[in-house]
C-alpha cells in the first residue's frame, strides 16, 4: 500500500476534513505528506476530546502519517520556508476562500510562474467562480443547496446525514483529481491548477435525480420514491426492543427469499405495488415489530435477502466483517483512540496500521527535498 505513490511529495496547506483527508488518502498509498499549519496549530486541534498532550484525537486520525510544520506565512523567514518547500513539492492542497492564497502570494497563477510542475488543488464551498465564491458554508449548507437535502429524510422533514457528505465527497473528488494531474503531468511535464468546489461535489451526484425531472416533470421526493421510503422491499425497520433493520429487497428474487424466509409468500405478488406501497409498508412493519433484533438475525441473516441489522457504533470494533478486513484499529496516541483503516486491500494485503502525526521542522524537510532533487 505504502508504495503505490512513492516518492510523492504533498505540501497539505489546509483544515478541518476535506483536505487533510484527501492528503490522508495520499499519505496511505505512500506520499510523503507535510501538513504546514499556523503557529499554534489548525483549528482541528481542539475538536473533539483531547489527549493528555492537549491535541483533539480526531485531528490525528485524519492527520497520521504526516509531518506537521508550523509556518507563519506574513513572516518573511517563514514564507521562504513555505516557498523552498513548493519548489521541490509535486502537489500543494489548500482549502482557504478564494483569494486568500493569492494575497499571501503562493496564488495558482503565480505558483506557475516559479513551479511549473506543482499541482494546486484548492478545495473551496462553492469553487473558485461565481456568484457564490465568496459565501460561507458547512456541510450543511452544501447539501442544501445541491438538492441532496431534498431527497433525505422522512416526508415530513429533510435530515442531514452524519458524517458530513460533502467533507468527504469533496476529499475523494480532491485525492482523485490529484491522481489525474499526476498522470497528466507525467506525460506533459506540466502542473495544473484543480478547483473543487464542496458544493459541486455532491451537486454531481443528482444527475437521477435531475434526469427524472425532466423525463416526467416530478422531482424524487422525501418518501415517493424507489430509493426514499416509498417502497416496502426498501427501507429501515423498528423491531420490538428498539434496534433496527435495514431491507434492500429490490429485486424479485430477493423479495421472494425474504417473503418466504418470513412465512408470508402472499406477499411475493405484491412487490410491484404501485408506490406509495402504504398498505404493504405497515404491514412488514408490524412484522419487524413483532420480534427482536436477535430474532431477526437468527431468521434473515442467511435468507439472501439484502438485510442487515442498522450497527450501533460500539458493535462495530468487533464485528467479524470489520475484524477479517483489519479496518478498525486501537492506537496508543498517546492515549487511546480508534484509527479506521485506508479502505483498499492491495495485492491481497490490508493496509498497514497508521503512525501519529510527526512534528517537524520545515526548513529541515525543503532542504531534504532539495538535496533529492539534485542527488
Amino acid at each position: 500500500m505504502g508504495k503505490l505513490l512513492e516518492g510523492l511529495r504533498v505540501v497539505d496547506f489546509s483544515q478541518y476534513i476535506p483536505g487533510p483527508y484527501a492528503t490522508w488518502l495520499l499519505a496511505q498509498m505512500g506520499a510523503e505528506v507535510v501538513k504546514v499549519e499556523r503557529p499554534g496549530g489548525e483549528a482541528m486541534r481542539s475538536v473533539g476530546p483531547r489527549d493528555s498532550d492537549g491535541v483533539s484525537a480526531f485531528y490525528k486520525t485524519v492527520n497520521s502519517d504526516k509531518s506537521i510544520v508550523e509556518l507563519d506565512l506574513k513572516a518573511p523567514r517563514d514564507r521562504e520556508v513555505f516557498a523552498a518547500l513548493l519548489e521541490h513539492a509535486d502537489v500543494l492542497v489548500e482549502s482557504f476562500r478564494p483569494g486568500v492564497i493569492e494575497r499571501l502570494g503562493f496564488g495558482p497563477e503565480e505558483l506557475r510562474q516559479r513551479c511549473p510542475r506543482l499541482i494546486v488543488c484548492s478545495i473551496s464551498g462553492y469553487g473558485q467562480n461565481g456568484p457564490y465564491r465568496l459565501r460561507p458554508g458547512h456541510d450543511i449548507n452544501y447539501l442544501a443547496f445541491s438538492g441532496l437535502l431534498a431527497g433525505t429524510g422522512t416526508r415530513e422533514a429533510p435530515v442531514a446525514p452524519s458524517p458530513p457528505v460533502s467533507d468527504y465527497a469533496s476529499a475523494l473528488q480532491a485525492a482523485a483529481t490529484v491522481l489525474g494531474a499526476v498522470v497528466s503531468r507525467h506525460r506533459t511535464g506540466r502542473g495544473a491548477w484543480l478547483d473543487v468546489g464542496m458544493a459541486d461535489t455532491v451537486l454531481a451526484w443528482q444527475s437521477t435525480a435531475l434526469s427524472n425531472l425532466s423525463r416526467t416533470g416530478y422531482p424524487l421526493t422525501r418518501g415517493e420514491g424507489v430509493e426514499t421510503g416509498a417502497r416496502a422491499d426498501y427501507r429501515v425497520y423498528a423491531t420490538a426492543d428498539g434496534r433496527f433493520v435495514t431491507l434492500g429487497a429490490q429485486e424479485s428474487h430477493f423479495w421472494e427469499n425474504f417473503c418466504r424466509a418470513v412465512r408470508r409468500p402472499q406477499w411475493i405478488e405484491r412487490h410491484e405495488d404501485p408506490m406509495p406501497q402504504s398498505d404493504l409498508i405497515a404491514e412488514v412493519a408490524a412484522l419487524f415489530a413483532g420480534r427482536s433484533l436477535s430474532h431477526w438475525r437468527r431468521l434473515l441473516d442467511d435468507a439472501d435477502c439484502c438485510f442487515e441489522p442498522v450497527l450501533e457504533y460500539g458493535e462495530l470494533p468487533n464485528h467479524p466483517q470489520v475484524d477479517a478486513r483489519r479496518m478498525v484499529r486501537r492506537e496508543e496516541w498517546p492515549d487511546p483512540l480508534v484509527q479506521t483503516a485506508f479502505p483498499a486491500w492491495i495485492d491481497g494485503e490490508a493496509p498497514a496500521p497508521s503512525k501519529p502525526p510527526r512534528y517537524a521542522s520545515g526548513l529541515e524537510i525543503a532542504e531534504k527535498w532539495k538535496a533529492a532533487a539534485h542527488a
